[in-house]
């Protein structure tokens, strides 16, 4: 049986930056994954053999400099391309397009004043440097006294209310100031935004990222559900699934912190195993429309009215090119959603027709024989909720046996999660491995 110098649980965007700089400075690697693809929440699926798409919409800011370092160490910056995004929100029965200073001036929904505070807030909010300051307070205890509670009421409450569900009171500040300061950042110097994608679909990037690995010795092991692990002396000795046992020296997870509970709800770690589930989490139902025309010509439409089963309307072919999926428009209609909600539990065609029946409501010339084909697909662990003071529930979830180490998306905080941090964090976890390794050489 093998023994790996590392052992890493999960091929989302963590693991698989993790692995890149580990088989660079020579270790061990065996990569295990629970799903039959790499990538995670970035994984693909494919309408036919033409249009390969992501399960869950995705896009990168100009900002995003980490992932675009993993590409250029691949030689494959040629494949990113960069494009001017249209934004906009539907409120009180219209869409209005809010991709630039003059469209955000002709938003009527709100008085001319109040529009020109939704304007400076992207300003006001470099100003911040400390998150630590705000980390105490809520969104709406934070964001209401600078915009105005009418900028609040119509602009902001909706979103977050659709985002968070249940959570939506009790969302920590620093969330709604690290996404402000993201989306600010990508504005080029006449306000207009401009977002980055890789040519082709991530499941490209992803398949190149998997041959790197294993042309330089890294095991990938699909389908692979972890039930025991091994400890002995406060390290993990192997971790094992129904008909495989993996050794290691160290151990890396990247699942999310619910998963992690499950995998090791038999050890002795009451405490810890208590902590991890101090961190709640939304799911997500993310529906993939293959469409013969587009709705609209906006990429990104925020749902403001209340009432709809969705909190945007994402068409990524007002993004990327429709060559790219044999001339069809490809939509996500995108849901985040308590797993008590009885709306988790409808299958795909209840679901499909939840919410498709409202898109008529949004625009007008919509039918439904639009749509070609379509797809459903479910996250238990989308969106970790961020609460006031967040950092300090960080603290106590740290791995508790000496060779093991914890890479997950709800640890990217103050930044939301995301393929671009995931990289930053799973090159920064990799770091602390190689320096452990190298202590206990002969462990």
């Amino acid at each position: 049986m093998e023994n790996y110098d590392v052992v890493i649980v999960g091929g989302g965007f963590s693991g698989l930056s993790a692995a890149l700089d580990l088989v660079r400075h020579g270790k061990k690697v065996h990569l295990v994954e629970k799903s039959n693809k790499l990538g995670g929440l970035a994984s693909t699926f494919s309408f036919s053999k033409q249009i390969e798409v992501e399960k869950f919409y995705h896009h990168w800011f100009n900002t995003d400099n980490y992932i675009i370092e993993l590409i250029k160490s691949l030689k494959l910056e040629k494949n990113v391309i960069y494009e001017p995004s249209n934004t906009g929100i539907f409120f009180n029965n219209k869409i209005w397009k809010l991709s630039t200073p003059i469209e955000l001036l002709k938003f009527t929904a709100l008085p001319l004043f109040d529009r020109i505070r939704l304007g400076i807030l992207i300003f006001y909010v470099r100003l911040i440097k400390n998150w630590k300051k705000i980390e105490h307070l809520t969104i709406k205890e934070w964001l209401k006294p600078i915009c105005g509670a009418n900028v609040y009421n119509i602009v902001w409450e909706p979103l977050i209310q659709s985002k968070f569900s249940v959570h939506s009171e009790n969302i920590s500040a620093v969330w709604m100031w690290k996404k402000l300061l993201l989306r600010g950042g990508s504005r080029n110097k006449s306000g207009k935004e401009n977002l980055a994608y890789y040519k082709g679909g991530f499941g490209n990037l992803i398949s190149e990222i998997g041959e790197f690995l294993e042309n330089r010795g890294c095991k990938i092991s699909y389908n692979v559900k972890i039930t025991n692990v091994e400890i002995k002396d406060n390290k993990i000795k192997s971790i094992s699934s129904k008909n495989k046992v993996i050794n290691g020296r160290s151990f890396l997870f990247t699942t999310s912190l619910p998963e992690l509970a499950t995998i090791f709800q038999y050890s002795n770690k009451k405490i810890w195993l208590n902590n991890l589930k101090e961190i709640s989490y939304l799911a997500n139902i993310c529906l993939v429309l293959k469409l013969t025309k587009p709705l609209s010509e906006v990429y990104w439409l925020n749902i403001n009215d209340p009432g709809f089963p969705f909190v945007g309307i994402i068409e990524h072919t007002n993004l990327d090119d429709p060559k790219s999926y044999d001339n069809f428009h490809i939509a996500y209609l995108s849901k985040y959603i308590s797993r008590e909600d009885p709306v988790w539990n409808y299958n795909d065609k209840e679901y499909f027709n939840y919410a498709i029946k409202h898109l008529s409501k949004i625009f007008p010339d919509f039918k439904k024989n639009l749509i070609s084909d379509y797809s459903i697909w479910r996250a238990d662990y989308a969106q970790p909720i961020t609460t006031p003071n967040y950092s300090k529930l960080l603290e106590k979830i740290e791995m508790p046996f000496s060779n093991s180490f914890l890479c997950t998306m709800a640890q990217i905080y103050p930044e939301d999660r995301g393929t671009n941090f995931a990289v930053r964090d799973g090159k920064k976890i990799s770091r602390k491995i190689i320096t452990y390794l190298n202590y206990n050489k002969g462990v």
